[in-house]
C-alpha cells in the first residue's frame, strides 16, 4: 500500500511540473542519420518521443502529394522561408514552401499525409511572435468527384482510366461499411490542367470504363473538413452571434409561436424528403427500364451482327462456289480442247499411215504389171527378127525351114517361162499350136551346138 501511495504521489508531482501550454511533441529524424539504440529513451522533455520516419511511409504511398500540403495562416509579416523550414524540419524534409507576406499565410508540402497530420496537430495554435498559427490541410484544387461508377471498378482501374489526362496522385472507389461499392469515387491529379482536361473531355463525350454502357459523371470535388470541424474559438463574436446565442438549446413548447413555425418548417423538410425519395424511386425505375431496354437492344444488336455475319459468309461461300465452278468449267474446256487436239492428231496420224499403206500397196500392185507389160512387149513385139536371129545362131539342124519359121516365134519361150512371165494367147499371133508343144518343139529345134564344134564351111560362129 505504501508503494502504491508513493507511486501516485510521484505521478502527481510529474503532472504538476509539466507545462500546461505544451502539447505532446514527437522528435522526427531522418532514417539515414544516427539514431539512439533500441530501448534507449530520451530524457529531455523538450525533445519528446523519437520516431523513425520509415514508420510513416506506406510501401505504395506516393510522396509529396497534394494530400500532404498544409495551409499555415496568421503568420507574422517578417517571417522567412528559412524560419518556416526550421519550424517543420522535425517532420521531415519539406518539398514546397510558399509565403504570402502581405496577407500573412503560406503553404508547405511534407513527404506523407501522416507526417502532415502530426505537424497539423502539434503546430496548430502555436504562438509565434505574438500570434497563434492556424495550420490546416490545403484545399486540393485538382481533385474530382466521379459518380455512376460500374460495379466492378477498382482503385487501380480508376487510376488507369484517368492517367490519359495527366499524372494521378490518388484514385479511390468509395465503399460502404461492408466494403460494397457505392458508385462514387475520388480522383486527385498532380496539377490543375490535367483535372480541367478530364472535366472537359468527360462533359463533351461519354466515357465508359467497362462493358456496361453507362458513362461516368465527373464534377469538381467539394472540399470538406470533417476532422476538426468548427471550434468555438474560430467563430467570430459579432452582434449576430450574441443575438443567436441568447437562448440555449431547447424543445419548442406546444401552442407557442416557436412551436407553430417549427412544425411548418418540419412539414417542409418532410415534403422535401418525400419528393427526394420519389425522385430517387423514379430514377431507379427509369434505370431498371433502361437496363431492360439495353439488354433487349444488345440482344437484337447481337442477332443483327450474327445475321450480317451469316449473310457475309453466305456471300463469301457463293462467291467461292462461283469461282470453283468457273475453275471446273475452265478445266473441262481445257480437257475437251486437249482431247479434241489428241483426236485430231490421232486422225491425222492414222490418215498419214493409211496414205502410206495405200501408196505402198499401190506401188506393189503397179510394179509387177508394168514389169510384165514391158517384158511381154519387148519379147513379143518383134517375133520375126527374134526367129531370124535364132536361126542364124543355130548350127546344122534337121529342122526344115518352114518348121524353123513356124517355130521361130517360140524360140524365147523357155526364157520367158523361166522369169515367170505368162505368154500371150496363141491366137494373138495366129498360131494355134499348144504352148507346151511349142516349148517342147523349141527345145528340140533350138539345140545349141557344143562349144568348139565344127561348123560348116559357110558357117561362122557367133558370140
Amino acid at each position: 500500500m505504501q508503494g502504491n501511495r508513493g507511486y501516485r504521489m510521484e505521478q502527481q508531482n510529474h503532472a504538476y511540473k509539466r507545462p500546461q501550454h505544451h502539447q505532446p511533441q514527437y522528435h522526427m529524424h531522418d532514417p539515414d542519420s544516427q539514431s539512439p539504440t533500441n530501448g534507449q529513451q530520451n530524457t529531455s522533455s523538450n525533445e519528446g518521443i523519437t520516431i523513425d520516419l520509415k514508420n510513416f511511409r506506406k510501401p505504395t504511398e506516393k510522396t509529396f502529394t497534394q494530400r500532404s500540403r498544409l495551409f499555415v495562416g496568421n503568420l507574422p509579416n517578417d517571417v522567412t522561408e528559412e524560419e518556416m523550414r526550421k519550424l517543420f524540419e522535425k517532420y521531415g524534409k519539406a518539398g514546397e514552401i510558399f509565403i504570402h507576406k502581405d496577407k500573412g499565410f503560406g503553404f508547405i508540402r511534407l513527404e506523407t499525409r501522416t507526417l502532415a497530420e502530426i505537424a497539423k496537430v502539434e503546430l496548430d495554435n502555436l504562438p509565434l511572435r505574438g500570434k497563434q498559427l492556424r495550420v490546416r490541410f490545403a484545399c486540393h484544387s485538382a481533385a474530382l468527384s466521379v459518380r455512376n461508377l460500374p460495379q466492378f471498378v477498382s482503385n487501380e482501374l480508376l487510376e488507369e482510366a484517368f492517367l490519359m489526362f495527366g499524372q494521378v496522385e490518388r484514385a479511390v472507389v468509395i465503399v460502404d461499411d461492408r466494403g460494397r461499392p457505392t458508385g462514387k469515387g475520388i480522383v486527385e491529379f498532380a496539377a490543375k490542367p490535367a483535372a480541367r482536361k478530364a472535366l472537359d473531355r468527360c462533359a463533351d463525350g461519354s466515357y465508359l470504363l467497362t462493358a456496361f454502357p453507362r458513362p461516368i459523371t465527373v464534377e469538381p470535388m467539394d472540399q470538406l473538413d470533417d476532422d476538426e470541424g468548427l471550434p468555438e474559438k474560430l467563430i467570430s463574436k459579432n452582434q449576430a452571434f450574441h443575438k443567436e446565442r441568447e437562448q440555449p438549446p431547447r424543445f419548442a413548447q406546444p401552442g407557442s409561436f416557436e412551436y407553430e413555425y417549427a412544425m411548418r418548417w418540419k412539414a417542409l423538410i418532410d415534403m422535401e424528403k418525400q419528393q427526394q425519395e420519389q425522385v430517387d424511386r423514379n430514377i431507379k425505375e427509369a434505370q431498371e427500364k433502361m437496363e431492360l431496354e439495353m439488354e433487349a437492344a444488345r440482344h437484337e444488336h447481337q442477332v443483327m451482327l450474327m445475321r450480317q455475319d451469316l449473310m457475309r459468309r453466305q456471300e463469301e461461300l457463293r462467291r467461292l462456289e462461283e469461282l470453283h465452278n468457273q475453275d471446273v468449267q475452265k478445266r473441262k474446256q481445257l480437257e475437251l480442247r486437249h482431247e479434241e487436239e489428241r483426236r485430231r492428231r490421232e486422225e491425222e496420224t492414222r490418215r498419214q499411215q493409211e496414205e502410206m499403206l495405200r501408196r505402198q500397196e499401190g506401188f506393189k500392185n503397179a510394179y509387177p504389171d508394168s514389169v510384165s507389160h514391158l517384158t511381154a512387149h519387148s519379147l513379143w513385139s518383134s517375133p520375126g527378127s527374134m526367129g531370124m536371129n535364132n536361126r542364124s545362131s543355130l548350127g546344122n539342124s534337121n529342122v526344115p525351114a518352114g518348121a524353123a519359121a513356124a517355130t521361130g516365134s517360140g524360140a524365147m519361150m523357155p526364157e520367158a517361162a523361166a522369169i515367170g512371165i505368162t505368154p500371150p494367147a496363141a491366137d494373138r499371133f495366129g498360131q494355134p499350136a499348144n504352148i507346151e508343144a511349142l516349148g517342147a518343139t523349141n527345145q528340140q529345134a533350138f539345140q545349141r551346138g557344143t562349144p568348139g564344134a565344127d561348123f560348116g564351111p559357110n558357117k561362122r560362129r557367133r558370140y
